[in-house]
């Protein structure tokens, strides 16, 4: 009997995250279905792209993130098709262009207070772990932290029309209460992908409950 291939998922982190909240997230619910999970150090966007083209070698591999890197994989995916083996996305932010979408809008804030009163005053507002996890990456981008909080928020997703092209297991988490990341959204690309599973989850249940996206991503592939 054949050993069963071990699935490589490279994930990317959202506008100003890192790898070290997203393997914090991930990496348990991954270790659990036997899958080995790939975290790269990145900043902007090319970055972003670059890390999924170097992990792609000779099998397909599993690809998704958080809110931008979800655009980013699925992005990637879309060019990409024949490379890609499935999809574990959480908190996809927009469709096509941002057009006035609240995580967009929130990031072109963000930059501008972060250019003029510096990364302190732009986390005034935040608490617990999310303040914690900013506090982190935010100080970590340095010198970066408003260019790419500004070519983020311009950045496109992949249309509705692109995803229907996607043929492969997808795991989505959305939040029900989250407005920076309308569960509608989730909703639609759910809906467009032709294999996906969605599970959504509330604010009082993150970040961990983000993960769930992995089992979404399984349960996509029993009924594939």
């Amino acid at each position: 009997m054949s050993a069963v291939p071990v699935e490589t998922v490279v994930l990317l982190p959202g506008t100003a995250s890192d790898a070290v909240f997203v393997r914090s997230v991930f990496a348990d619910p991954l270790s659990q279905v036997g899958a080995v999970i790939h975290t790269p150090h990145v900043r902007t966007l090319s970055e972003r792209l670059t890390a999924l083209e170097n992990a792609a070698g000779e099998h397909p591999i599993v690809v998704g993130g958080v809110s931008l890197g979800a655009h980013v994989a699925a992005s990637w995916a879309v060019r990409n098709p024949d490379r890609c083996a499935g999809l574990v996305l959480a908190l996809p932010a927009w469709n096509g262009t941002p057009d006035g979408a609240p995580a967009a809008l929130a990031a072109r804030a963000s930059a501008g207070i972060v250019a003029a009163h510096g990364v302190d005053a732009a986390l005034a507002g935040t608490s617990g772990w999310l303040r914690h996890e900013l506090h982190r990456a935010w100080h970590g981008y340095g010198d970066q932290l408003v260019p790419h909080l500004t070519e983020a928020a311009g950045s496109a997703a992949p249309t509705l029309e692109e995803l229907r092209s996607l043929d492969v297991p997808t795991g989505i988490v959305g939040c029900v209460d989250d407005p920076v990341h309308p569960v509608g959204v989730a909703r639609a690309w759910a809906e467009a992908l032709p294999r996906a599973v969605l599970v959504e989850t509330t604010l009082d249940a993150y970040p961990h409950a983000l993960g769930r996206a992995v089992q979404a991503w399984q349960e996509a592939k029993k009924e594939a």
